[in-house]
C-alpha cells in the first residue's frame, strides 16, 4: 500500500514537471503560467487526494487552466528550470499538505527560479526543507 501510494505520488510530480515543461515548449511567459497555475482552480483540483484530472495528463490540463485564465506568451525561464518547478511544488504539497495557492505564497515563481541553480541537484524534499527555512524569520540576537 504504502509503495503504491508513493508510486502515485512521483506520476503526479513527473505529470507536473511535464506540464511546467509544455508551458514552456507552448512559448508561454513562465512568471505568468506558474502564478496563474498555482492559484487556479485546476491546480486546486491537482492537490486533492484523488481527481479525474490527475490523469488526464499534461495537455489537458493545460487546456483546462487556458480555459479557466489565459496566459500570455513572453519571457520564459529554461526548460529544464520549469520541470523542476513543477516537480518541487508538487513534492511540498505533498509533503505538507499544504494548498498549492498558499506554497505559492510562500515561493513565487521568481524566487523559485532564482533558487533552482543551487538546489536541483539535491532531493526534492531536502530543497523544500531548505526552501522553507529559508522563509522563516531570522533572529537577530
Amino acid at each position: 500500500m504504502i509503495q503504491s501510494k508513493r508510486t502515485l505520488e512521483l506520476v503526479l510530480t513527473d505529470t507536473q514537471g511535464k506540464l511546467f515543461e509544455l508551458s514552456f515548449d507552448q512559448g508561454l511567459d513562465s512568471v505568468d503560467f506558474i502564478e496563474k497555475y498555482m492559484n487556479s482552480d485546476v491546480c486546486a483540483h491537482f492537490d486533492l487526494p484523488f481527481d479525474h484530472t490527475q490523469w488526464a495528463g499534461e495537455e489537458y490540463i493545460l487546456a483546462s487552466l487556458l480555459d479557466e485564465n489565459p496566459v500570455k506568451c513572453g519571457k520564459q525561464f529554461n526548460r529544464e528550470a520549469m520541470y523542476w518547478i513543477g516537480c518541487v511544488y508538487r513534492e511540498w504539497q505533498l509533503i505538507t499538505n499544504e494548498k498549492s495557492k498558499c506554497i505559492y505564497k510562500q515561493a513565487d515563481a521568481n524566487f523559485m527560479n532564482m533558487v533552482y541553480p543551487g538546489y536541483h541537484t539535491i532531493s526534492t524534499q531536502m530543497a523544500v526543507e531548505r526552501i522553507k527555512e529559508s522563509k522563516l524569520p531570522h533572529n537577530e540576537n
